[in-house]
C-alpha cells in the first residue's frame, strides 16, 4: 500500500491552507452574523452573501470541483489525492466545502450525473451544478418507513405514456429550501414485481414541477441548517415529468445509489477528521490558557489523557480512510465495500470522541455558540446515521468476516 500524495495534491493542500487562513476563517463570524440577520428577517434559508465572494476567490485559486475524478468535469484527482483536501475543508465545515463547490449533497448528485446522465440531462443540470449556478437535493429517505433498509422505500415512479408519475413523501432532502435548489434526484419503486434490488429507479424532478411541495425543514439538535437550505420534507403528489428525466437505467436505483455513496463516504469521513483536528487544536489552546485548582488545565492528567487519546483516534481513523481511498483507486469501490463500511463507522466515532472531549475542556463555553464546537458536534452526530447508520455498516462488516471463515 502506498498512501503518498502526488505533487499536485500536496500543492492543492498548501493552497487550501492559505485560502483557509487568509479568507475562510476570517469570514466565519461574518457568515454567522449574516445567517442570524437572515433568520431575523424571516429568510432563514437564504444563502449568506459572504459566500459569493469566497467562491470567486476559490475558483481563482483553482480550488473548485476538486472532488470529481473525471477530468471532463472536475480536477481529475484520485480519491487518495482528494482525501487530504477534503479533510482540510472540514476544518471550516460550514463554509469551505461549499465555496469550493465540494459540498454534499451536490457532490454526490454531480457524481451520479457525471456517470449516468444523458447529454441532454448533463447540459440541463450537471453543467450549471459544476458552475455553481444552481443547487440540488437528493430525495431517498422517507419518514414512514425504516430507511436504514433502502428496500423499504415506498415512493413510486410509474411510467404513463411519455411521462413518469412520482408519488411519495421524502424527508432529509438537504438543501431543498434554498432558492438556488432547482432539482431533486428522487429514488422510488419503478418495477414492483422485479427482484429486490432491481425494483427502484432514480429520476430528475425539477422542484417547480406541479405536485412538488417542499413543506418544511427538520432541525438537527435545534439547529435549522438554514444557510445550507435546511433538510426538506417534500411531498410528491402525482408529479409528472418527461420520460427523458429517468436517470440511468430503469431498475438501476440501487446500483446507482452504491456508486454515489462509495466515494462520498470518503469525503464525509475526511471532512469529519478535519473537524476533529480543529477541535483538538481548540482543546489544547483552551487547556493551556485556563487555570483550575491552582494550575493550568493542561497539567491535569485526565486532560492530557483526553488530548493523547484524541491524537490516537484521529490518526488511526485517517489511516483507515487512506487505505479505503487507495483501494477505491486501485481495485474499485466494489472491492472496497468492507473498508468503506469500516471508515463510515470509525471516522465519525473518532471525531465524535474528540469533539466531546474538546467540549468538556471548554466547559460551559463548549456547549454554547461562543465556539464552533457545539455546532460541529451536532453536524457530526448526523454522520452516525447519514449514508447508512453505524449498525448497518457493522452488520455488513460482520457478515463479510463470517463469510471469510465459512461460517453460516
Amino acid at each position: 500500500m502506498d498512501f503518498a500524495h502526488s505533487e499536485r495534491s500536496l500543492q492543492l493542500q498548501e493552497d487550501l491552507r492559505r485560502f483557509l487562513d487568509e479568507h475562510v476563517y476570517p469570514a466565519e463570524p461574518v457568515y454567522e452574523e449574516q445567517a442570524a440577520a437572515n433568520r431575523a428577517a424571516g429568510t432563514t434559508f437564504r444563502t449568506p452573501a459572504v459566500l459569493a465572494g469566497l467562491k470567486v476567490e476559490a475558483r481563482k485559486r483553482g480550488l473548485w470541483n476538486l472532488f470529481l475524478p473525471d477530468e471532463r468535469h472536475g480536477a481529475g484527482l484520485s480519491v487518495l489525492d482528494y482525501a487530504p483536501v477534503a479533510e482540510l475543508s472540514g476544518r471550516s465545515h460550514l463554509i469551505a466545502p461549499e465555496v469550493m463547490n465540494c459540498a454534499a449533497p451536490d457532490t454526490g448528485n454531480m457524481e451520479l450525473l457525471a456517470m449516468f446522465a444523458t447529454e441532454a440531462q448533463s447540459a440541463q443540470w450537471l453543467t450549471p451544478l459544476l458552475e455553481g449556478e444552481i443547487r440540488s437535493c437528493f430525495s431517498m429517505t422517507e419518514p414512514a418507513v425504516a430507511s436504514s433498509d433502502a428496500a423499504n422505500i415506498a415512493t413510486t415512479i410509474t411510467l404513463d405514456g411519455d411521462e413518469y408519475v412520482v408519488n411519495g413523501r421524502k424527508w432529509w432532502s438537504t438543501g431543498a429550501l434554498r432558492e438556488e435548489c432547482k432539482v431533486a434526484i428522487v429514488m422510488g419503486v419503478s418495477d414492483p414485481d422485479a427482484a429486490k434490488y432491481s425494483r427502484h429507479s432514480m429520476i430528475l424532478v425539477p422542484l417547480d414541477t406541479p405536485g412538488v411541495t417542499v413543506e418544511r425543514s427538520t432541525s438537527v439538535f435545534g439547529y435549522d441548517d438554514g444557510p445550507h437550505g435546511g433538510h426538506g420534507i417534500i411531498d410528491y403528489d402525482n408529479v409528472r415529468v418527461p420520460r427523458e428525466n429517468l436517470l440511468g437505467p430503469q431498475g438501476g436505483g440501487f446500483m446507482m445509489a452504491q456508486a454515489r455513496l462509495g466515494p462520498g463516504r470518503i469525503h464525509h469521513c475526511m471532512r469529519s477528521l478535519g473537524m476533529a483536528e480543529r477541535a483538538l487544536e481548540l482543546m489544547c489552546d483552551r487547556a493551556a490558557s485556563r487555570t483550575a485548582f491552582g494550575r493550568p488545565i493542561a497539567s491535569h492528567g485526565v486532560v492530557q489523557e483526553w488530548i493523547a487519546e484524541s491524537r490516537l483516534a484521529i490518526d488511526q481513523a485517517r489511516l483507515m480512510v487512506l487505505k479505503a481511498a487507495w483501494l477505491i483507486d486501485t481495485v474499485g469501490a466494489g472491492e472496497a465495500r468492507t473498508e468503506i463500511s469500516a471508515i463510515k463507522v470509525a471516522a465519525p466515532r473518532a471525531a465524535s470522541y474528540v469533539l466531546d472531549r474538546a467540549i468538556q475542556v471548554h466547559g460551559g463555553a463548549g456547549v454554547s455558540a461562543e465556539t464552533p464546537l457545539a455546532g460541529a458536534w451536532a453536524q457530526l452526530r448526523t454522520l452516525h446515521l447519514a449514508d447508512g447508520p453505524d449498525e448497518v455498516h457493522l452488520r455488513s462488516i460482520a457478515r463479510q468476516e463470517l463469510r471469510r471463515r465459512g461460517a453460516a
